[in-house]
């Protein structure tokens, strides 16, 4: 299956005009190019973070190579940063020039002049101790820990979030994980999106850290998700085999694209409700997003999912301010005896909700 993603077009701005020539400013240290700010997946490698930096202002002049480049992947290139992080920088109004403030869609002239300022951030993988509302716990071994993660959490600290994550909320319940690794992830096997509720589970020793993430990687875990999905996939039961990476115009969403990696996800239809069906999804691998991406590209969005095209009518319908979307049920080999463990997570309120609206024909 290959489905196409539209990339929607952009009207031709306004360009920047150019000023007198001044040296070229230099790469701000604490601008990584793997810094990425996109939401937490099921998968991805861990990888070091940067550390809590002071304001810092910096003059670029446009080279005549990034003539007619929008000012933020043109402002990405000069700042050797992603276009994610240039778009924050520009929204944050921290860019200008002439004195006035630019917009990312504009396009640069040569020899224009950009004046940048890098404002003074916290260390972005900081573990702030916290007890986080809604987070509960299904099952506490001695070599992990499955909890109820609650929509808004993410797994663990990174650059360009700021809320609660798992990893800050079980060191404030007292869980003290003793894992190798970077300390913000400490325990962290696997991950489920900001947006996404339900179970996951937390190492707690090293032996339970090598083993689970081996289990992952091997895929011998068995990862079970419910979601309500728009209209009525056809058929009631299969396999999404599409292989998914960045989108080529977004660089916070994921899309079907033919050089993307490999992802397979199956599932069923539980329930059909004529505007809407509950399914029953097993993933094989575990991409970012992948639920979200492949049910989107079939043309069935995920109800509530505004990002991956969801009619937002329905939504407001149904009372959703996020993907109907929860890890159902989690199955592995326990790490050190090896006898097989289950965990499964109830709905949270807002997921029960809209399900009853389905259910009693109101939607």
């Amino acid at each position: 299956m290959t489905p196409k993603d539209r990339v929607p077009g952009h009207t031709a701005p306004e360009d920047l005009t150019p000023e007198d020539l001044t040296p070229a400013g230099t790469l701000p240290e604490d601008l990584l190019p793997e810094d990425v700010l996109d939401d937490l997946g099921d998968d991805g490698d861990a990888g070091d973070g940067t550390a809590a930096s002071p304001a810092s202002s910096y003059r670029f002049v446009v080279p005549d190579e990034l003539a007619g480049t929008r000012v933020d992947a043109g402002l990405a290139k000069l700042m050797d940063i992603s276009r994610s992080q240039a778009a924050v920088l520009i929204a944050e109004g921290n860019v200008s020039s002439k004195d006035k403030a630019v917009g990312k869609s504009l396009k640069l002239a040569p020899g224009a002049v950009l004046d940048v300022v890098v404002p003074a951030r916290r260390d972005p993988l900081e573990v702030v101790e916290e007890v986080v509302e809604g987070l509960k716990i299904l099952l506490d071994d001695d070599e992990f820990v499955v909890i109820d993660k609650p929509v808004g959490v993410a797994a663990h600290p990174s650059p360009g979030w700021v809320g609660p994550t798992v990893v800050g909320g079980l060191a404030g319940l007292g869980y003290r994980i003793s894992t190798s690794g970077s300390p913000e992830r400490a325990g962290i096997v696997h991950r489920l999106d900001v947006g996404t509720s339900g179970v996951m589970v937390v190492a707690k020793t090293e032996e339970a850290y090598t083993a689970l993430k081996r289990a992952f990687k091997e895929r011998t875990v068995d990862k079970v998700y419910h979601a309500v999905v728009q209209g009525l996939p056809d058929p009631l039961a299969g396999t999404i085999d599409a292989p998914i990476g960045r989108h080529p115009g977004h660089d916070w969403r994921f899309a079907v694209i033919e050089d993307g990696r490999d992802s397979i996800t199956h599932y069923e239809v539980l329930e059909a409700f004529g505007k809407a069906s509950l399914v029953e999804v097993h993933l094989e691998t575990g991409r970012t997003h992948q639920i979200r991406v492949h049910f989107s590209a079939l043309r069935h969005p995920c109800a509530g999912d505004l990002t991956y095209g969801a009619d937002p009518r329905l939504a407001a319908t149904l009372g959703l301010t996020r993907q109907w979307l929860h890890a159902r049920q989690l199955s592995f080999a326990h790490p050190r005896t090896g006898e097989q463990v289950t965990v499964t997570s109830e709905y949270p309120q807002d997921l029960r909700y809209a399900l009853e609206v389905l259910e009693s024909g109101r939607a």
